[in-house]
C-alpha cells in the first residue's frame, strides 16, 4: 500500500515492531498524529475466541470515565408519560410512527437509539436499517429498558458499545488527540476491564492476544498488554 509523506515520517519516530508500555504508547502516538484536526484514538484487540460459535461472541458497553471527545444525538422510541422523561433526560429526539417514516426516507442524524419494551415492535420495522449500523436497541445492552432517563444519561456521558467481529477483533473509539495522556490511559483501561469481564465462559487459552493504539490518520502503536493493567 502506498503511504503518505506524513505517515512514512510518522513512521520514523518509533520501532512499529516493538512493544510499548500503555503510557509509553500514549505519548508516541500523541507526538506521531499528524491531522489538522482532533483525530479519535482508537483501540484494537485480537481476541483469543471463535467468533463463529455463539457461546464466544463478545459484545457489551462501557461509559468511558472522559467521554469520547464527541457529543452524541439519542434517539428515543418511545410513547406516553416517557416521553416527556425523554425530552426532560436530554433527548435529541423523541418520537414513534413519526421517526419510522423518517428513517425509512434516508434520515439517520443521531448516534445512538434508545427504546422502550412496548415500541420494539415499531422499531422492528427498520431493524434492517439499524442493525448494520450498529444501531439496534438491544436489551442486553440496555438501550430497550423503561428507564429512559438513565439510558439517556449513560449515552450522553460517554458509553460505547463494543462487539467483537468476524475475525476476532474488536475497535473502539476512546477518545480524542487533544486528551491528556491521563485521561486517555484510564478510557483504555476502563474499556480493557470491560472487554475481560465480558470474557465468554467458552474462551480457552490467550483471551487479549494483541492490542494496538492509533489516531485516525496515524500507523498503529503496538501495546505490550500486561502493562494496561
Amino acid at each position: 500500500m502506498k503511504r503518505g509523506k506524513k505517515y512514512l515520517q510518522a513512521l520514523e519516530k518509533y520501532d512499529q515492531y516493538k512493544e510499548y508500555s500503555l503510557e509509553e504508547g500514549i505519548k508516541i502516538l500523541k507526538d506521531i498524529a499528524y491531522a489538522n484536526y482532533d483525530e479519535a484514538i482508537e483501540v484494537s484487540m485480537h481476541l483469543g475466541v471463535d467468533p463463529r460459535h455463539a457461546d464466544q461472541m463478545v459484545r457489551g458497553t462501557v461509559v468511558l470515565p472522559h467521554g469520547c471527545g464527541k457529543s452524541v444525538r439519542v434517539l428515543v422510541f418511545t410513547k406516553g408519560e416517557k416521553v416527556k422523561e425523554a425530552e426532560e433526560a436530554g433527548a435529541d429526539y423523541v418520537g414513534g410512527e413519526d421517526m419510522v417514516e423518517k428513517i425509512k426516507g434516508g434520515w439517520l442524524e443521531f448516534d445512538k437509539v434508545i427504546a422502550t419494551p412496548d415500541m420494539m415492535s415499531v422499531v422492528g420495522r427498520i431493524g434492517k436499517i439499524l442493525g448494520p449500523r450498529g444501531l439496534m436497541p438491544s436489551p442486553k445492552l440496555g438501550t430497550v429498558t423503561f428507564d429512559v432517563k438513565g439510558a439517556i444519561e449513560r449515552a450522553k456521558a460517554g458509553e460505547i458499545e463494543f462487539r467483537v467481529d468476524k475475525t476476532a477483533n474488536i475497535h473502539a473509539s476512546v477518545g480524542r488527540k487533544s486528551f491528556d495522556v491521563e485521561k486517555l490511559k484510564e478510557n483504555i483501561q476502563a474499556f480493557y476491564d470491560s472487554v475481560v469481564k465480558a470474557k465468554p465462559e467458552a474462551a480457552r487459552g490467550k483471551y487479549i492476544e494483541t492490542l494496538y493504539l492509533s489516531a485516525t490518520h496515524s500507523p498503529s502503536v503496538k501495546i505490550k498488554v500486561g502493562t494496561v493493567r
